[in-house]
């Protein structure tokens, strides 16, 4: 669905952002964007989303260039950025205006959207606060019912109800036939919905794996007084003690701490290469 080869990009000549960036993502599966401040996150999608343009490679979606913003692409992605403008017009008069970009915008399955969030079709946009405006964005989002959906920072401004309604309208409302992209620093909103982790750092995608073969490489566990700390390859501390991420040699099922995941690939990033990428990292260290 959609294919970036040898991509780069930056907002000067002097300091790229990308430079010969290479990333496919496949149709079915929600993918979770994890990265830190200034890692390129937003640029990715804006990129993605033929936003901004490669300055040299590609991003294509359906085979076609992103930065061409043609019809077929443009009708088949959603963006919506961390910052945006609401206009001064009821959720009605927005939906009236926008909705026609969009051939599979659904608005029955929107107005159940609006009812979940409690809001009404009536409701003056410039009157909400952010965290409404935010519902009504993502249930927009999901009622276009595009092939490609890209948040930026979907939870930020909402509340604990609303991240779990969030979660529970993402779930039942994908299909096999899209692909959804969840960038946030809030990792724990995206706990049991994502299907793949890709880890972004210095321009660079550390990680790009499920979240089965992840938990099939590495087991999450909070270490015993008389366990070994000499296999860890992360260990933070906690209120309940030491927790690690540990290398799967006993092909044990623990749950996958994202959190963790996240801070054990950015501080140990050539060790979780070389367990995720053994050919890769061989060939680079022969």
């Amino acid at each position: 669905m959609l294919n970036i080869q040898n991509l780069s990009f930056g907002y000067t000549r002097r300091k790229p952002i990308f430079e010969n960036l290479s990333l496919t993502l496949k149709q079915g599966n929600i993918y979770g964007l994890l990265g830190k401040n200034g890692a390129g996150k937003s640029s990715l999608l804006r990129l993605i989303g033929g936003l901004l343009f490669p300055t040299e490679g590609s991003c294509q979606f359906n085979g076609i260039a992103t930065r061409t913003r043609s019809v077929a692409v443009l009708q088949n992605i959603y963006f919506l950025p961390e910052e945006f403008h609401t206009p001064d017009i009821s959720i009605a008069e927005f939906v009236n205006i926008n909705s026609p970009f969009y051939p599979k915008f659904n608005h029955e399955q929107f107005a159940n959207y609006l009812k979940e969030f409690q809001l009404s079709a009536t409701d003056k946009l410039s009157k909400l606060s952010y965290g409404q405006k935010k519902k009504v964005l993502i249930g927009f989002g999901l009622a276009t019912n595009v092939q490609l959906l890209i948040l930026d920072e979907p939870t930020n401004g909402l509340d604990i109800p609303s991240k779990s309604q969030f979660r529970k309208l993402i779930a039942s409302s994908f299909t096999d036939e899209q692909t959804i992209i969840i960038s946030t620093h809030q990792v724990r909103d995206l706990d049991g919905l994502i299907d793949n982790i890709i880890i972004l750092d210095e321009s660079t995608i550390l990680l790009n794996n499920s979240i089965e073969e992840i938990g099939e490489r590495l087991s999450f566990k909070l270490l015993a007084g008389s366990d070994s700390h000499h296999e860890a390859i992360y260990t933070e501390q906690t209120l309940k003690g030491t927790m690690a991420v540990m290398p799967n040699h006993t092909q044990e099922s623990t749950k996958v701490d994202l959190e963790l995941l996240f801070n054990a690939v950015i501080h140990n990033r050539e060790l979780l290469k070389e367990i995720f990428y053994p050919k890769s990292f061989n060939t680079q260290h022969a």
